[in-house]
């Protein structure tokens, strides 16, 4: 079988393992007892396996197996978690991450077998092993489970069966059918359990109706059940051709039955059903999918329209989609609106009040533009938690590595980015994390000296604000000791002394996003080679933002970044400046004022207004984009006041054309120097309108 086909899918849904893998492993770590824990991983491991044998990646189906095991003995309580086996499962978990980056760049799995991680697993069995062999068998609950179909008996007296389901079967036999309770028990061995189960059932359906399994039919599909299952199956057809034909099914190791016998008194049962409220049906009797043979009568085909509604209620509302193909839906509503555009344009040159049905129109293909654009950010929007997951294993490890007491606190992580935006942020946090945790917090003892809790704590906090995502890392370290920066940058040659007394605080701590500045004393392999801070920085504005840092000594520091939630269609203020026509996101600008040349006062030869408490320095346009103003002399002026963070400044224009919605187009690696323009649109009169980077300019 050609498996490439689902290649996609696999590393999908193997990566989602592997998330969950981490997360549990990591409660199980604070809470070795907690037996949903322990069974979420067992079942993640078994999907794993089960999807690599699938795929034929034999070497991942053998690790996971392994760990598989491990957990079904912690499972059957034979072993007790221990803090080692915590060490040895995540080096479980790179090395099967391992395996997938190999997949998805090569798609082969490579040849490292992992021969030690799989003796020190099996090693985990040993000790408790042989005492588990003394034990008697009944103490499993694995071989309690195959017991009865060893022994050739059928477990169908085990299902609680409410008063409905006994009258189905008493009309049935009435009726002449056949009513068969069958246990169904498939191969140690077997991978693919769930699927083995709805051959059965399949196979079954072809003879007769299906009434009850135990356990339901949608644990079976999730594969919560252990080695085997029961029916109870109403047929004309022979116990012996059922049982043949559930043999017939691959892996399918012992399935027995017996047939059953008509309940008594069912009259009584039904008057006392009425007199009392009904007890809500047993989860292991729930009935199965709609069956071939014709319900026996209408109380069967009662039971039967109760699963069918069941089943669409459970039914699977989500679709995975590859995100190329959400790119050419942007791309294209990305095209619809600058066609829009030009459509505007065309009717206001036009003008007259002839118009009135198009302008209408045109309204009308705006608002749908509009709320088009918006569904598809939405369908490309998602939880930043997909990022944030793999910290709190990191800092477990990075606790151990650098023999500090840390705690990594998060909230916000259902907070909404653009897929392309949450795809490159992953580095970037890390980076800051790890500053964190090596450069913030200090040694247990040095904290306990300043009265500090021995365990530090790193706060990582994501919420929307306006149009931008917001991402703060924060600790309660030791802050950034700003002298010693500044004697860096001196020693280093970064400022001359003279240049480093006159900077301040902020502009020292600045210094720290340039490439190669460190001010660690050694380097690790956590952080000190200079590498981190100016690929932050560099990442975050690629992606449209900014980062910031506060910082107190003795107390700690927080790090800031602002993202926009979008990174192709914004809301734009159009303007002129000596004719030409250039976009500034309207994110940036809070206020437009008219300055009168008067108000226009000169703080260190450098121009300013003073504003509403407020000393807001002018930048103007013309000269940053070294063209002539338009504006005659002693003419008002026009400034758009744009904020980056706690910064204010105002942009001195020659005409305001408006607000417009616009589509961000790359200008291309080759005009890449100018960090002032941060891209072009086309207007609706096919114009293109460059766009002003307004943290730049600031």
């Amino acid at each position: 079988m050609d498996v490439s086909q689902y290649l996609e899918i696999f590393l999908d849904e193997t990566r989602e393992h592997l998330q969950s893998l981490n997360t549990e492993i990591l409660n199980l770590e604070q809470d070795p007892e907690n037996e949903d824990t322990i069974n979420e991983i067992f079942r993640a491991a078994h999907s794993l396996k089960g999807m690599a044998g699938t795929m034929g990646y034999k070497r991942m189906q053998t690790l996971t197996h392994d760990m598989e095991n491990v957990f079904s003995e912690v499972r059957n309580g034979t072993i007790k978690i221990k803090s080692h086996m915590i060490d040895i499962l995540f080096q479980c978990l790179d090395a099967l991450e391992e395996y997938t980056t190999n997949i998805q760049e090569n798609s082969d799995e490579g040849t490292n077998d992992n021969e030690a991680l799989i003796k020190l697993l099996n090693d985990c069995l040993k000790p408790d092993g042989a005492a588990a062999e003394e034990e008697p068998a009944e103490s499993s609950p694995s071989s309690e489970a195959s017991a009865p179909a060893a022994s050739g008996e059928s477990k169908w007296n085990d299902i609680p069966l409410d008063e409905a389901q006994k009258h189905v079967i008493n009309e049935a036999i009435k009726q002449g059918k056949k009513v068969y309770g069958i246990t169904v028990k498939v191969q140690e061995s077997c991978i693919l359990k769930a699927a083995r189960a709805f051959l059965v059932f399949k196979a079954v359906e072809e003879l007769g109706e299906i009434l009850i399994s135990a356990p339901s039919a949608q644990d079976i599909e999730d594969e919560k059940f252990e080695l085997d299952f029961t029916i109870v199956v109403i047929t004309d057809a022979a116990l012996d051709r059922i049982i043949a034909d559930i043999k017939s099914v691959s892996e399918i190791e012992e399935a027995v039955g017996a047939e059953m016998e008509a309940f008594e008194p069912v009259k009584e049962a039904q008057v006392e059903e009425k007199e009392t409220p009904a007890a809500p049906p047993a989860k292991a009797a729930e009935t199965k999918a709609p069956a071939k043979a014709a319900a026996p009568t209408p109380a069967a085909g009662g039971a039967k329209q109760e699963k069918k509604s069941g089943a669409k209620a459970v039914g699977n509302r989500t679709v995975r989609v590859d995100i190329e193909k959400l790119d050419v839906l942007m791309n294209l509503v990305s095209e619809l609106i600058i066609a829009k555009n030009s459509l505007v344009s065309a009717s206001a040159q036009n003008g007259g009040e002839s118009n009135a049905a198009v302008d209408s129109q045109i309204e009308y293909l705006e608002n749908v533009t509009t709320s088009l654009h918006e569904s598809v950010m939405k369908v490309r929007m998602v939880p930043i938690e997909s990022v944030l997951n793999k910290f709190p294993r990191m800092i477990r490890d990075l606790t151990k590595k650098l023999d500090k007491k840390m705690e990594l606190h998060m909230s916000g992580e259902e907070t909404e980015l653009d897929r392309t935006v949450v795809d490159e942020i992953g580095d970037p946090l890390m980076h800051l994390l790890r500053n964190s945790a090596d450069h913030g917090l200090e040694s247990a003892e040095v904290r306990a000296e300043r009265g500090k809790p021995e365990v530090g704590s790193i706060y990582l906090d994501a919420y929307q604000d306006g149009n931008n995502v917001i991402i703060e890392v924060r600790d309660d370290g030791n802050g950034i000791d700003v002298e010693k920066v500044r004697d860096k940058a001196i020693e280093r040659g970064t400022v001359t002394p003279e240049q480093a007394m006159n900077m301040s605080d902020k502009e020292i701590i600045d210094l720290l996003f340039l490439p190669s500045f460190s001010t660690a004393k050694e380097v690790t392999d956590v952080s000190g080679r200079g590498v981190g801070l100016d690929v932050v920085k560099s990442k975050i504005e690629m992606l449209g933002g900014e980062v910031e840092v506060k910082t107190r000594l003795g107390e700690g520091s927080t790090w800031t970044i602002r993202l926009p939630l979008t990174l192709a269609i914004i809301q734009a203020l159009m303007v002129e400046v000596g004719g030409e026509k250039y976009a500034i996101s309207l994110n940036s600008v809070t206020t437009l004022e008219n300055i009168a040349p008067s108000d226009v006062k000169l703080v260190q030869s450098e121009e300013v207004i003073h504003l509403r408490g407020s000393v807001i320095q002018l930048i103007r346009l013309n000269e940053v984009l070294d063209i002539e103003s338009t504006r005659k002399e002693g003419e008002n002026m026009i400034v758009a006041i744009v904020k980056k963070g706690d910064k204010l400044a105002g942009l001195v224009v020659d005409k305001l054309m408006g607000q417009q919605e616009i589509v961000i187009k790359s200008l291309g690696k080759f005009i890449g120097k100018s960090r002032l323009i941060s891209g072009a649109t086309i207007l609706g009169d096919g114009e293109v309108a460059l766009i002003l980077d307004a943290n730049v300019l600031i």
